[in-house]
């Protein structure tokens, strides 16, 4: 894969994860989801998991090797489990088939999932 490939994904997934959540339309396709875990939590809890995903800038070799910005860790207050995101690709809002080209925004969507790292 490019490193202009990498980046243009990188670039919709870092759009669309800091409009997830939010009252708007996102700027590029998809939806977030969270796990039972997760959403077992207070909605408070959920609110702020949520704001830490979409300030994430804390990317390196380790938890983003292909430069794509589609997984991070974030950890709150009051949780000993550390919280997982991850962004996949679909061709459209079915989910059915993976999307072709993640590259292009408009040809796929992304659905963030928001997890406990046990879940994962």
């Amino acid at each position: 894969m490019s490193a202009e490939r990498s980046a243009r994904i990188a670039t919709h997934n870092d759009r669309f994860r800091a409009a997830c959540g939010l009252p708007v339309a996102p700027p590029v396709p998809g939806r977030y989801l969270m796990t039972s875990g997760v959403a077992a939590l207070s909605v408070r809890f959920q609110l702020a998991a949520l704001a830490k995903v979409r300030s994430f800038d804390v990317f390196d070799e380790d938890n983003d090797p292909y430069g794509e910005h589609d997984f991070g860790v974030v950890e709150l207050d009051g949780v000993r489990d550390k919280l997982f995101w991850k962004i996949d690709y679909f061709a459209d809002a079915t989910m059915t088939y993976g999307a072709e080209d993640p590259s292009d925004a408009q040809s796929s969507y992304r659905v963030l999932t928001v997890l406990l790292a046990n879940e994962y």
